[in-house]
C-alpha cells in the first residue's frame, strides 16, 4: 500500500500472514508521489511525461541546453531545470521509487548522469539509443570505472518491444518496462500463460534482464 500511495484495508491471521478470516487492518497511506527525471529535452521526452504523469509520478525535465528545456515544450511537466544532468542527479532528492530515464542520445551527458544514477538506490535506471550507442555507452562506462554489477542494473536499450515508432508508442513501450520491474512483470503476453495477473508490490531493483 506504501509503495502504491494508495489506502485501504489488509487481513491477516493471528501469525501476521496474509489470509481471510484473521484481523483487518485499515492502512491510511500519506506519501508524495513517485518522481521520474527525464534526462533530454528531446522530443521523445514530451510524450514520455505525459506517460509518467498519467501513472501518477512527479516529472522533471532536465537539459543542460536552456533553449530546448522551457516551460512551452513541456507544460505537463512538474519541474524543467536547466543544469548538467549529473550536476542535478547528484545534488536533487531520490528513493526507492524515483524512474530515471535518460534520453540525450550524447555521451557528454549520458555517460556521466549514468555513472550518477546506477549508484544510487532508485527503481530504474534506463537509457534510450540503439544496439551501436548502447554498445558504446557500456564501453564508454567501464572505462570510467562502472562495475558490472552495477551496469546489470541499466536497462538499455530503454523500453519493451513493442514495435514502437512514434514518440508515444516509445513513451509506453518505456512506461511498460518501468511497471514490469517494479511490480515484477515479464513484460510477456498474458495470453497463453499461467502466471497470476496480479503480483504483490515490488520496491527492489532488479538486474536488466533477470
Amino acid at each position: 500500500l506504501l509503495d502504491a500511495g494508495r489506502t485501504g484495508t489488509v487481513e491477516l491471521s493471528d501469525d501476521g500472514s496474509r489470509c481471510p478470516g484473521g484481523v483487518t487492518l485499515l492502512v491510511e497511506v500519506s506519501v508524495p508521489p513517485p518522481r521520474m527525471i527525464v534526462f533530454g529535452a528531446v522530443d521523445f521526452a514530451a510524450a514520455l511525461v505525459r506517460t509518467g504523469k498519467l501513472l501518477g509520478h512527479h516529472v522533471t525535465v532536465c537539459d543542460a541546453r536552456p533553449v530546448f528545456a522551457t516551460r512551452s515544450r513541456f507544460p505537463e511537466a512538474d519541474e524543467v531545470v536547466v543544469d548538467w544532468p549529473h550536476r542535478y542527479l547528484r545534488s536533487t532528492v531520490t528513493d526507492a521509487r524515483t524512474v530515471v530515464c535518460v534520453l540525450t542520445h550524447d555521451a557528454k551527458f549520458d555517460v556521466p548522469v549514468l555513472e550518477v544514477a546506477l549508484r544510487l538506490p532508485v527503481a530504474f535506471v534506463g537509457a534510450m539509443g540503439s544496439r551501436r550507442t548502447h554498445d558504446d555507452r557500456m564501453r564508454r562506462l567501464r572505462a570510467a570505472g562502472v562495475t558490472e554489477a552495477e551496469l546489470a542494473l541499466l536497462h538499455s536499450p530503454i523500453g519493451l518491444d513493442l514495435g514502437a515508432r512514434t514518440p508515444e508508442e516509445t513513451a509506453l513501450s518505456i512506461a511498460a518496462e518501468v511497471v514490469a520491474v517494479r511490480r515484477g512483470g515479464t513484460g510477456a503476453s498474458l495470453t497463453g500463460t499461467r502466471m497470476p495477473i496480479h503480483r504483490d508490490g515490488w520496491d527492489r531493483r532488479v538486474p536488466a534482464g533477470a
